[in-house]
């Protein structure tokens, strides 16, 4: 949410571009920013219009229902999309994610405005509404790439017309598949057009997909976003990092897109070179998409919900477990629901390269509540008029579901994160007790995670418990040897206590880890220049300096080393 926060508000100041590719989708960074610059800097108005927009999601829930299960009964269909509106109303996670800046709200509304489109085009696919479609997923694709994948969808509905009718002959259908994807290609144009002529670098929309597809396939892979050794957590960080390994690898700077093409490369070499453990990967990847566990990573859902910003409510395994029974009955009497199907099962296809999290597998959710919902009804009608064989079909299948969804996740580093990204908040925030009760929960999940052991040497720190801080810091440490934040937080304590060659250990330790941390040279300049070090402290706080020339402690720091040296000139002088 920093993210995307950050860059809007540098679009606002007006660095536009920085003339390399996109290292991230832009297209909702620069929506905030226009928001911004309209509405003046406050996140509640892009949040109110994204509630606005999830409320637009229940209107299309419902419509849908009504067109895809009218054959059923009209009745029923009204009141399978009623059930499913309010299933979404008080489904947990798309309550969060409508409130918070991130465009996962918008994209859902896209997502299914496109499948209605779909549905409700009998006769009436024309020209214009064509291109405007794929102009409308062009532009939304520059925020959320996988809504690319409904472009099969919208193909296959034009293929797929009565040849009976006149308006759908071959001819017709080439020129409606040309303009759609002229439409696509015009909506994705700023990206494309920045980074081929302002950029000179051959990406079509954002180069950061070679260190997804990386982090989704590589020996310590799990199906979630678990980062490779060498690669720390949060958006900014990550980017940042993935940049510097590859330049470090290459042994000269990279542009964006061979960055993408240096990860992309170590993942499929990974594959080639292990495909039974790609394929075993795979599976648990499947089953990661479909499992009733809740991994948010940003902890997201969990925060609001324990402060009271959100209603009670439903979450994804009840929903994906009634609906699964009930995608295969509705195959069968409403064949309109399999473009429903067409839909979340190409939504799965495009996560299957990457990795799942609660986000990720929201946009599939709508369709879900629709099944889930005319299984309910169909379950209730059944049973009403005594039609108990189907009944007990969808209950065979409803236990299957059950058993399927629910399948346990063992890695109890998993089960920890919540608990971490609650306490790490709480710390933050200063609420100790909140703090001390989440990071001691997640560390007796997960004793030998090095991040966890990380935060407990933190939340050590601030209640001033230095020693016990110390060991936290030293077993991190022991678990990743390369922890840059241990050892600058190591340093740290080493300064306060004037042990200026530990010191300098330490933070040369935590350069080399990252080499463009303008904060730790300056640290390593105070440490070589209370040591003595004049030479190596004047070396430390020019690079601290050429990182960040506008740091004013830089400049007093560098300009009270000159002030030294000139004294000390003086007096050999003298």
């Amino acid at each position: 949410m920093h993210f995307y926060d950050e860059w809007a508000r540098s679009i606002l100041r007006g660095h536009l571009t920085d003339h390399l590719a996109f290292y991230g989708l832009p297209g909702y960074a620069y929506v905030l920013a226009i928001l911004y610059k309209a509405c003046g800097y406050n996140p509640f108005v892009p949040a109110l219009l994204q509630a606005l927009v999830d409320a637009a999601t229940a209107v299309l829930i419902y419509n849908i229902s009504i067109r895809v299960f009218a054959g059923v009964g009209g009745r029923l269909a009204q009141t399978a999309g009623l059930l499913a509106v309010v299933g979404w109303a008080f489904f947990v996670p798309a309550q969060t994610y409508a409130v918070v800046l991130m465009p996962t709200a918008l994209v859902v509304f896209i997502f299914w405005l496109v499948v209605w489109w779909t549905l409700r085009q009998d006769c009436t696919l024309g020209k214009l509404n064509t291109a405007g479609i794929g102009l409308l997923i062009g532009i939304t694709a520059t925020a959320i790439a996988t809504i690319l994948v409904l472009m099969p969808l919208i193909v296959g509905a034009i293929l797929l017309r009565s040849t009976a009718e006149i308006n759908y002959q071959i001819r017709r259908r080439i020129v409606l598949i040309a303009l759609l994807f002229a439409g696509v290609i015009a909506g994705t144009a700023p990206c494309w057009l920045h980074n081929y002529f302002v950029a000179h670098d051959r990406v079509l929309l954002s180069a950061h997909s070679g260190i997804n597809f990386w982090i989704g396939n590589n020996p310590t892979a799990t199906g979630y976003p678990r980062f490779p050794p060498g690669l720390r957590a949060g958006q900014t960080a990550m980017l940042q990092d993935s940049i510097t390994a590859a330049e470090s690898a290459a042994g000269h700077p990279l542009k964006r897109g061979e960055v993408s093409q240096f990860w992309s490369a170590k993942a499929r070499d990974y594959i080639r070179h292990d495909i039974a453990g790609w394929l075993r990967l795979l599976g648990i990847k499947l089953r990661n998409f479909w499992n009733a566990f809740q991994y948010d990573d940003l902890s997201i859902v969990t925060t609001l919900r324990e402060q009271g910003v959100t209603f009670p409510g439903i979450y994804f395994g009840l929903v994906a477990a009634l609906a699964l029974p009930a995608i295969v009955r509705a195959w069968r009497i409403a064949s309109l629901s399999r473009w429903i199907t067409a839909a979340i099962f190409l939504h799965l296809l495009a996560l299957l390269p990457v990795f799942t999290t609660e986000r990720y597998r929201l946009p599939i959710v709508p369709g879900l509540l629709i099944f889930a919902a005319f299984g309910l009804v169909m379950l209730w009608q059944d049973l009403a008029n005594r039609h108990f064989a189907p009944a007990i079909a969808y209950a065979a299948l409803l236990v299957g579901s059950i058993a399927f969804v629910s399948w346990p996740q063992r890695d109890p580093s998993l089960w920890a994160l919540d608990a971490y990204n609650s306490g790490l908040q709480a710390l933050d925030s200063g609420e100790i007790t909140q703090a001390r009760r989440k990071l001691d929960l997640a560390y007796a999940y997960s004793p030998s995670n090095a991040e966890i052991n990380f935060a407990e040497g933190n939340l050590q720190l601030a209640q001033s418990k230095t020693n016990a801080a110390k060991s936290y810091y030293f077993a991190a440490l022991r678990l990743n040897p390369n922890h840059e934040g241990a050892y600058n937080n190591l340093g740290v304590l080493a300064l306060q206590e004037k042990r200026w060659d530990l010191a300098a250990k330490f933070f040369g330790k935590a350069l080399e880890q990252d080499t463009r941390n303008a904060k730790t040279y300056y640290l390593l300049a105070q440490a070589h220049l209370n040591g003595g070090d004049v030479a190596n402290a004047t070396n430390e706080v020019a690079q601290a300096l050429r990182l960040n020339p506008d740091q004013s402690d830089f400049r007093n720091l560098s300009e009270r080393i000159e002030q030294m040296k000139r004294t000390r000139q003086g007096s050999l002088d003298d």
